[in-house]
């Protein structure tokens, strides 16, 4: 299966990882562009990225994506079977969700429709929730708004932190992408 990856943080580089190690074609790796961090400021690539270099994978960076006809012109060109989204940060424009034979697919870090957009995990600690979970779904145009494929469920600890919760939740994203896309 010929996959695209889009995807930013160490919580997408799991999933990307999985894929990877499930021997999938990965066409092509999008991330956020490189960030300036700590003290000197330096421009540091994201989890993401660092592995796709890693394995030699190919990757974009462009700055935005909605009406980036260069960017959607190259996505079309590399023909992908699916494209899969884990934590990238942008909302896919219609002419890249209509590009792929199977569509796109993005992982949630909530059970959809709780949480919907940015930082679902954080949302879930500070409303001292009991259980979060992770939702795989179809994307359509809205925000995290697509059919719903599979919910996996998982209590939050009482005394449980972002952190821990992430680094949880990023396992069994892992489990989540091992599981369905083996190949045959």
């Amino acid at each position: 299966m010929n996959i695209i990856f889009m995807g930013t943080p160490d919580f997408a580089k799991e999933s990307l990882d999985a894929i990877y190690s499930a021997g999938h074609n990965i066409i092509g790796v999008v991330t956020n562009q490189d960030k300036p961090k700590g003290r000197g400021m330096k421009l540091l690539p994201s989890e993401v990225k660092q592995f796709a270099l890693e394995k030699n994978l190919k990757i974009y960076q462009p700055a935005k994506i909605k009406n980036n006809v260069e960017f959607i012109s190259e996505i079309k060109n590399l023909n992908p079977d699916v494209i899969c989204v884990v934590a990238y940060g942008k909302i896919l424009p219609k002419e890249i969700l209509e590009i792929p034979k199977y569509g796109c697919i993005n992982v949630h870090a909530s059970l959809l429709p709780k949480y919907r957009g940015a930082a679902p995990i954080q949302w879930a600690v500070l409303n001292g929730d009991k259980l979060t979970g992770i939702t795989t779904m179809y994307m359509d145009e809205g925000l995290d708004t697509g059919d719903i494929i599979l919910k996996e469920e998982v209590k939050i600890g009482e005394n449980e932190t972002t952190g821990e919760l992430w680094n949880r939740l990023a396992k069994i994203r892992r489990k989540t992408f091992s599981k369905n896309f083996k190949t045959n």
